[in-house]
Formats: C-alpha cells, structure tokens, sequence
C-alpha cells in the first residue's frame, strides 16, 4: 500500500511539475505576443506620423508662398483705387486666413497624437481650402492685370 501510495504521489508532482512548466511557457509565449503587438503598433503610428508631418511641412510651405503671392498683389490692389477690387481682394484674403487656420489645425492634431484618420481629414480640408484661397487669389490677379 505504500508503494502505491508512494507511485501516486510521484504521478501527482510528476503531473503538477509539468503543468506548472506548461503555464510558465504559456505566460512567456502571451507577454512575447503581447510585447509584439506593441512595438509593431508603435511603428506603425510613427510611420504615419512621419508622413502626416511631411504633408504638414508642404502646406506650410504652400500656405507661405500663397502669403507672399498675396502680399504682392495687395499692393497693386491698394494703388488701383478700385473699391471693388478692394472689396473682393479682402474677400479673398479671408479664404487665406482660413487657410493658414487649417494648416494650424493639422499641425495641433499631430502635436497632440491625434489618430491618424482625423489628422489625414484635417489634412484633406488644409489642401481644399490651400486650393479655395488659390482659386480666390488668380481671380483677383486676372482683374489687377
């Protein structure tokens, strides 16, 4: 009876040691995965970060010669003497002010770790009202001569 006794305690740790061992390389192989996930989702958001701010650096460059081009032009429409013109160029100097005012968006959601989503729509709208302000400013230029 002993002997029995003592196969069914060995069969007992025998089974626990290597349970024990079977949940020690299941813990070790989930914080691996886990840890994985981790680092490849940190890439992949500093890869999209990356490129959010590389299209943030050419609407700011867009957005500063567009300024320059409308500070040119001011000049010929304040010595025009047309109040028309002058209407219509402030008109136009609005859609850049609401330019400038996108940009700065797209730069405050990247500085703040916006999704990328938002940062990509922020983007988009930056580009459409660059292009609004564009559109705006040939307009003013074509009657300025």
């Amino acid at each position: 009876m002993k002997r029995s006794r003592l196969r069914m305690f060995k069969a007992t740790s025998m089974t626990i040691s290597i349970m024990g061992v079977l949940m020690i390389v299941a813990t070790v192989a989930i914080l691996a995965y886990l840890g994985f996930q981790s680092i490849s989702s940190l890439i992949s958001t500093d890869a999209s970060s990356n490129d959010a701010n590389e299209q943030l650096a050419a609407l700011q460059s867009e957005y500063s010669s567009l300024k320059a081009q409308y500070d040119t032009v001011k000049a010929k429409v304040q010595n025009s003497g047309n109040n028309q013109l002058k209407q219509d160029y402030n008109t136009a100097e609005l859609e850049l002010i609401k330019a400038q005012s996108a940009v700065t968006d797209v730069s405050s959601a990247i500085s703040v770790g916006k999704p990328s989503d938002e940062v990509n729509e922020r983007i988009k709208i930056a580009q459409a009202q660059i292009q609004v302000a564009k559109t705006s400013l040939s307009g003013i230029k074509s009657r300025v001569g």
